[in-house]
This record gives C-alpha cells, structure tokens and sequence, in this order.
C-alpha cells in the first residue's frame, strides 16, 4: 500500500494490486491528436468507468470483414481517473499492421475492441519514483508524470527522457517542469543548454535524490544502457523495474 497527499490535506491510497482486465468492450473514439510526425494520442472513451494503475497497458483487436483478427498492446498514457475516458499513444510503426490502420484509417467517432488494464510489474504504485523513457518508451511514464502531476505530488516521481531530436520529443508541450529532464542525442532546440549526446552517469544521479525506484521503458538497447547506468549509481537491481517495447506494429 502507497499513500500519497492530495490538495487540502486529503489523502489517497494504492492497494490490493492493480487492476486485473476485464472482457473485451467496445470504446468510441472520441478524440485524436498527433504527438510526433510518428505517433498519435487516441482518446477512448468506455462504455463505464475503468480504474487502473499507471503504467498497464490496454490491448486493442482488429477485426476484419474476413474474421481475420490482429492485436497489439498499447500502453496507457493519461493519469488514473474516475472518467471512462483513457488515452493510448500509438507510435506508427512502418508496415504496421494495428499501427498503420490506427493512423490512416481510424477516425473520431469509430468503435475498437478494447481489453485492460494489463500489467502488473510495472505499475505505479505511488512510491517516489524515477522514471527513464527511451523514445516512444515515455507513455507509461508519462501517465506516472500525469498522475504526481494530478495528486499535488511533482516530486513523488521525476522523469528522464532521452530523445534523439525536438521532432520525436512526445507531449513537447506539456512535460515541460521541474520534475522532468529532456536529453536530446543527435539535435537540440534553440535555447537548449546541453549539446547533443546519450544521458551520462552524472545525470542520473543528479535525479537521483532520495530513496526512489526506478521505472526504464524504451528500446531493448536503452533498457540495457539506463539499468547499466542506475546499478552504477546504487539503486538496488530488485527496485529497477523495466519494460522493453517492441516492434510488432
């Protein structure tokens, strides 16, 4: 169990687990926006509220005209609510069966099979925490961002993004803050202090303040690098918890 203080002085509490999936349910599209020239946020809303922790994921089904069927997992990135609403950012994958579909021909108003949450390693349970997104590896972290955000609670979890230019940087307009440390490897915006290049040690340390666990999310080769860099700065393997994306599309 976590707890963690919201705006005048009420609390609120993470217990019994995260939420397991229920049956598949059909969700309206009810809003899409462009994240980066590669990824897009759908807004879907449930037929009724669904709670679940940040960090699990929901799956959505394709179905043809033929029966045929294709799935791929999406990971939640809006903070946990009481609205029947939750957002998933696809990244668009070239060739992408679920991917490319949800990019070209999903519009707002259509229905998707939907099931979820899923996840339980991964999910935030409201702990202080450092999160360390590699590319597209922000979304679930960027629902933990949300959630701190939301609770009154921006130093309960701190995040580390390493992206390779301005243009693939998701929510540009809204992560910036004090909790979260944009690191730019091959090109920098106007203004930017740090020339481009991969995080360093004495980054991570620096975010590092206090007892925290650690959440990495991103590429299998990022993963690699940041739980490498974490160990190096003394957090205990057992508190770094990592989740590897794929490319299945």
């Amino acid at each position: 169990m976590a707890r963690a203080a919201l705006p005048g002085g009420l609390m609120t509490t993470v217990s019994g687990g995260p939420p397991h999936p229920g049956p598949w349910q059909p969700a309206r599209v009810t809003g899409i926006r462009r994240e980066t020239p590669t990824a897009k946020t759908f807004t879907l809303t449930l037929p009724q509220p669904r709670s679940f922790w940040a960090g699990q994921y929901f799956v959505v089904r394709l179905t043809a005209p033929d029966g045929y069927r294709a799935q791929r997992s999406y990971s939640i990135a809006s903070a946990p609510s009481d609205s029947a609403e939750v957002d998933l950012t696809v990244e668009i994958l070239p060739g992408g069966e679920v991917s490319g579909f949800l990019n070209e021909a999903v519009e707002v108003g259509d229905v998707l099979d939907v099931r979820g949450p899923i996840g339980g390693d991964f999910a935030w349970d409201l702990r202080p925490a450092l999160g360390l997104a590699g590319g597209s590896g922000i979304v679930p972290l960027m629902s933990m961002l949300r959630h701190a955000r939301k609770l009154g609670q921006p130093g309960l979890f701190r995040l580390v993004v390493s992206v390779r230019s301005p243009e693939e940087l998701y929510y540009a307009a809204e992560i910036q803050g004090p909790d979260a440390s944009i690191v730019f490897t091959r090109a920098v915006p106007d203004g930017h202090v740090r020339p481009p290049g991969r995080l360093m040690a004495r980054e991570l340390a620096a975010a590092l303040d206090g007892d925290r666990d650690v959440y990495v999310c991103g590429s299998t080769a990022f993963c690699d690098a940041a739980t490498q860099l974490a160990a190096a700065a003394g957090v205990p393997v057992e508190r770094i918890r990592v989740e590897r994306f794929g490319f299945s599309g």
